[in-house]
């Protein structure tokens, strides 16, 4: 199998405001209806018939699904598949959205890692649910996407402590010199000491990059998405 990736950006679509224009978030405050024209949007130009969303609550819940579900996957940070054309999405404005895969297996997953989720442990649960369907670590390749980077994401120094203790190698410094989080960098040795054989890092700052979307830079705002999924390789 091939597995494919996607990481939007927020050009392209048909929202307004503080959400324009490509806006995938559903839950943002954003109107419904250019929400459903951008989704449509986004799988008609993937070729895709089936893409399957969930409620992100900052935890460490997984979700197998095989195309067949009604509506997003509720209060999970995770969706794994294995069926081929079904694509997994998840959605981020500063989180680090993870995309995993093992082309042999035919099994893919993506992940919504916060600082919470992060934290607490969301990819080693998604590696276990790949696992179980026959993933297996050396062959996955992974991609964190584009999220706030080390110099930009300020925390109080307790806070980066507390997540260094739990997902070493993610505190940093800012470029103020105040302690700040790289998630990216947690995650990355995370993966590595995992087993995970490909580890890719889309070095882009959501925070400082315009054509993506930032809680942290704009407050209300929208959501950009990461999609993956599996498909027989061509003959």
């Amino acid at each position: 199998m091939r597995v494919r990736r996607v990481v939007t950006t927020r050009d392209g679509g048909v929202s307004a405001g503080k959400f324009a224009s490509f806006n995938l978030g559903d839950h943002v405050g954003d109107d419904p209806r250019a929400v459903a024209a951008n989704r449509k949007r986004l799988a008609g130009e993937l070729g895709l018939d089936r893409i399957a969303w969930m409620e992100q609550v900052h935890g460490r819940t997984v979700t197998v699904v095989d195309g067949t579900e009604r509506g997003p996957a509720e209060a999970t940070d995770a969706l794994v598949t294995a069926t081929p054309g079904v694509a997994v999405a998840v959605l981020v404005a500063d989180c680090v959205p993870v995309l995993l895969g093992d082309p042999e297996a035919g099994v893919v997953a993506a992940a919504h890692a916060g600082r919470v989720g992060a934290r607490i442990g969301i990819l080693p649960a998604t590696l276990k649910a790949m696992t179980e369907l026959g993933a297996e670590p050396g062959r996955i390749e992974a991609l964190l996407g584009p999220s706030i980077c080390g110099e930009c994401y300020e925390v109080p120094a307790e806070m980066a402590a507390d997540v260094e203790k739990h997902l070493p190698g993610s505190a940093s410094r800012t470029r103020r010199g105040t302690p700040g989080l790289d998630l990216r960098a947690g995650l990355w040795r995370q993966l590595a000491e995992a087993g995970v054989g490909r580890i890719g890092v889309d070095p882009r700052c959501t925070a400082e990059e315009p054509s993506l979307f930032s809680y942290r830079r704009e407050g209300t705002t929208g959501r950009i998405a990461a999609v993956t999924w599996t498909e027989a390789e061509a003959a």
